[in-house]
């Protein structure tokens, strides 16, 4: 870990320093816009269904596996990978893209994104082809000069610091003049190390349940669009 790691910040933007931020990564599910209980669900019985036909087991394994490789490797499909030499392009042949309905328009959200100054990149342990779906949904998708996802990592996702270190050399980003905004605390982790200011978009979800103030979060917000707003009033001023 890098050291004078600033104590962690709970803020809405307000008072925080990131004049020196010139460019912003951002996660998408979860971080860009709420993954419902109804979203959350589908996505389970669409992974579920999956692990059951490709591992020949019944629908209670499946979610165990499904769950124990999520903790495990911060993707389901890492550990199936690993563990059961699953070849990723079958993965992505036999799913079919998830029922998006619960994901709404956020023009708001949007505007206030794009008047960040500075590079705005996606990294997702998704498919470019679900981010880009997602980003259609939102209003989003040319706000964005990349999408890094699982393949462009080589299939190691998040938190795996190479696969940081990765996404750093081929978009040219120096970790030290980058933000990374993420719902999973862990995996801000990484991103510290290399030198990036993280911000934890903390939710309702389960995985974000009870995670005490660490040195590698250095801001928390519960709410993207007025943090994000308070930001570009600081850097304006500035």
């Amino acid at each position: 870990m890098q050291g004078n790691t600033p104590d962690p910040t709970v803020t809405n933007g307000e008072g925080s320093s990131l004049d020196h931020v010139d460019c912003w990564v951002f996660d998408l599910d979860n971080t860009l816009y709420p993954v419902t209980k109804t979203l959350l669900a589908h996505i389970d019985q669409h992974m579920g269904g999956f692990v059951a036909r490709y591992l020949g087991v019944d629908a209670e394994e499946a979610h165990r596996v499904q769950k124990q490789y999520f903790r495990e490797y911060g993707l389901t499909l890492r550990g199936l990978m690993i563990h059961h030499g699953l070849d990723p392009a079958r993965y992505f042949e036999e799913m079919t893209p998830i029922d998006l309905d619960e994901v709404d328009p956020n023009p708001d959200l949007a505007r206030s994104i794009v008047a960040l100054p500075g590079r705005k990149i996606i990294y997702t342990n998704a498919s470019v082809h679900h981010a880009e779906l997602v980003l259609d949904r939102l209003g989003m998708n040319s706000m964005f000069e990349a999408i890094y996802d699982i393949e462009a990592a080589n299939w190691v996702p998040k938190p795996a610091i190479e696969s940081y270190r990765l996404l750093c050399e081929r978009y040219d980003i120096d970790p030290s003049r980058a933000a990374m905004v993420d719902d999973i605390a862990r995996n801000l982790e990484p991103a510290a190390e290399l030198g990036m200011t993280t911000v934890w978009m903390k939710t309702g979800a389960e995985w974000a349940q009870d995670i005490a103030a660490e040195p590698h979060i250095h801001h928390v917000t519960d709410a993207l669009k007025p943090w994000v707003d308070g930001i570009s009033r600081n850097l304006s001023r500035g």
